[in-house]
């Protein structure tokens, strides 16, 4: 499968990913389009934002998963569909805008828990395509106090008080985890980079030595 090159983080998600990477991502079409309906549902303003765009298509990459989604925030019938690979040369002749960046960050930029301009203007996001609809998607989502968990939650009525108490403690379970991948990841690599540095610094040492001589021949 041809995907982004860009090397995810260690964390949860990306280990998550990992143990889903044997089912077919069609699994993933009946939740896709339950949370689907129930964002336009409780935010139809977001999507009537978009109408003046026809149609715009976008591809989401979250490179810490083995899939992306196809994103057409129509007015009527928005949908989102799993898609379990692309060709990344030829994918902006179906879709007008491409953004990749790991999941959380994407999710952080969909319930506005992050600014938008600091989070595209980083490395933390990469855009490819029509930067004005993917501009114009931000501007949608801005200030439209989509929570995805809450706008859930909400259609379980009595349960979902337990239910949100239930994800409050996964949230520490997944904040701790993250916590410790990064321990391991810094641990882990640091050696690395603390080699790199080395010959990368001995590399500049020679080109400079053999500059030099190059230097001293000419005259």
């Amino acid at each position: 499968m041809q995907r982004s090159p860009d090397v995810p983080p260690l964390s949860p998600v990306l280990l998550a990913g990992l143990a889903l990477r044997p089912f077919p991502v069609v699994m993933l079409q009946p939740v896709l389009d339950a949370v689907m309906l129930i964002i336009h549902r409780r935010h139809p303003d977001v999507f009537d934002r978009l109408s003046g765009f026809q149609n715009p298509v976008f591809l989401i990459d979250p490179i810490d998963l083995p899939c992306a989604f196809i994103l057409t925030p129509e007015t009527r019938n928005p949908r989102v569909v799993a898609v379990a690979e692309y060709d990344p040369k030829t994918i902006l002749e179906t879709a007008d805008a491409v953004i990749r960046g790991p999941l959380m960050s994407l999710m952080d930029l969909l319930e506005g828990r992050i600014d938008g301009d600091s989070l595209f203007f980083s490395r933390d996001l990469m855009i490819e395509g029509n930067t004005e609809c993917v501009v114009a998607l931000r501007n949608a989502v801005d200030g439209a106090e989509i929570n995805v968990t809450e706008d859930i939650l909400a259609l379980f009525g009595p349960l979902a008080g337990p239910l949100r108490i239930a994800k409050k403690a996964g949230d520490v379970i997944f904040s701790r985890a993250t916590q410790d991948l990064a321990f391991l990841r810094d641990a882990v690599i640091a050696p690395s980079m603390h080699r790199h540095a080395a010959i990368e610094s001995q590399l500049h040492k020679l080109t400079e030595k053999i500059d030099a001589i190059d230097r001293k021949s000419a005259t």
